[in-house]
């Protein structure tokens, strides 16, 4: 799973108007993103289909931005981008 990849899944699950999501998200929470609790669910259920890669529930609450989910997902190395 790349960036790219998880943008297109969050584009699947909505984007709120006014959020660049080609811009520098990495760091940015979901909730600036314009994603509720729901939203996020969604999202971290598609990308542990899509990258076959099981999240606990617990760890799924600490991954607040998109290069945390990322970062544990092994696919991008800390500092990266």
């Amino acid at each position: 799973m790349n960036l790219d990849e998880l943008r297109t899944i969050m584009r699947q699950c909505g984007v709120e108007d006014g959020v660049d999501l080609d811009g520098d998200i990495l760091d940015l929470e979901w909730q600036e993103l314009g994603y509720d609790s729901l939203a996020v669910l969604e999202i971290t259920t598609a990308v542990q289909h899509a990258a076959r890669t099981p999240l606990l529930e617990e760890e799924v609450a600490l991954l607040t931005t998109p290069r945390l989910l990322l970062e544990r997902l092994g696919t991008l190395t800390p500092a990266a981008v």
